[in-house]
């Protein structure tokens, strides 16, 4: 769809890139050409929905980190996670499993025997928070959080999960490191809900349905990643049953560097930390001797 953005209301209008990762797609708005980040996130992927047969599952090798946090969050299925630090846990639909890498950590995210015995679908999210400077070198970390525990409101045909941060003087339990906002929120058909202007930077990533910013014309759709201007006052209108992701927060001071898994404000960090995992120094996940190799291009290049 085409339509011209309300510059008091609507800053830009970003399509995810899409990719296959071996029989699911991936769709990532963030990083993009567009925007880099939108608060402290720095990466944004949507993955699936997918169904897997008896037999199949997710296989994704140990890889490292550093200056960031891992924030995963599922609709469908599950996920095992493992991590150089002992870490061992299975997320299951509506839990948020966060791992602070800091200094640097290593971990795999497979489907577990269950899964793979029985078939299931797959559908979830994955985002990177950028770390504050003084937290960019700490010690690397793991929380996971029931569903149960987020706060949650649900009225008249709104329902809303805090993943992260505060929004409407309510806090999740997930430990953030910067103003953050990350919710999970479904409207039934014409319902409306009122985004406030409390954080500096917000986004809404349309999950499923339609959805309409009053006062802005056109209607966004699945996979649209709408980025609001700062101060503007958002009301949110479910042109059908509709399901949004809304982030943001306060921008990190100073430029991020992304090359892929590792975040720093310092290149000459993220140099060092590509030359280590080539080099096999960062710490390995126990139980499982499976990497991916770095990439064949330089820091420099990305």
């Amino acid at each position: 769809m085409t339509f011209q953005a309300n510059p008091a209301l609507v800053e830009q209008v970003i399509l995810p890139a899409v990719r296959d990762l071996g029989g699911f797609d991936v769709r990532r708005a963030l990083p993009s050409v567009q925007r880099r980040m939108v608060g402290p996130f720095a990466f944004f992927d949507a993955f699936g929905p997918a169904v897997f047969r008896s037999g199949e599952g997710v296989d994704t090798r140990p890889h490292p980190h550093i200056g960031l946090a891992t924030l995963t969050y599922l609709i469908e299925g599950e996920l095992d996670h493992r991590d150089s630090e002992g870490y061992f846990q299975t997320i299951q639909p509506g839990e948020v499993n966060l791992m602070t890498a800091g200094r640097g950590i290593v971990h795999s995210e497979r489907s577990g025997q269950g899964f793979r015995d029985r078939g299931a679908r797959m559908f979830g999210f994955q985002t990177w928070l950028a770390l504050p400077l003084d937290f960019e070198e700490g010690d690397p970390g793991f929380k996971h959080v029931e569903a149960g525990d987020l706060p949650s409101l649900a009225e008249d045909g709104v329902h809303l999960k805090l993943l992260a941060g505060s929004l409407a003087g309510v806090t999740s339990p997930t430990p953030i490191f910067s103003e953050t906002l990350y919710a999970d929120l479904q409207l039934g058909a014409g319902k409306r809900f009122k985004l406030a202007s409390d954080h500096i930077e917000r986004a809404a990533y349309v999950v499923s349905g339609e959805v309409e910013v009053e006062g802005q014309d056109g209607r966004f759709i699945k996979d649209q990643l709408i980025v609001f201007k700062p101060g503007s006052e958002i009301v949110l209108r479910a042109a059908s049953d509709t399901r949004v992701m809304l982030m943001g927060g306060e921008p990190l001071e100073g430029e991020r560097h992304i090359y892929w898994n590792f975040v720093s404000s310092r290149l000459e960090r993220i140099e060092q930390a590509a030359d280590d995992w080539r080099s096999g120094r960062f710490p390995m996940v126990p139980g499982d001797p499976e990497f991916i190799p770095l990439p064949a291009m330089a820091p420099r290049a990305a």
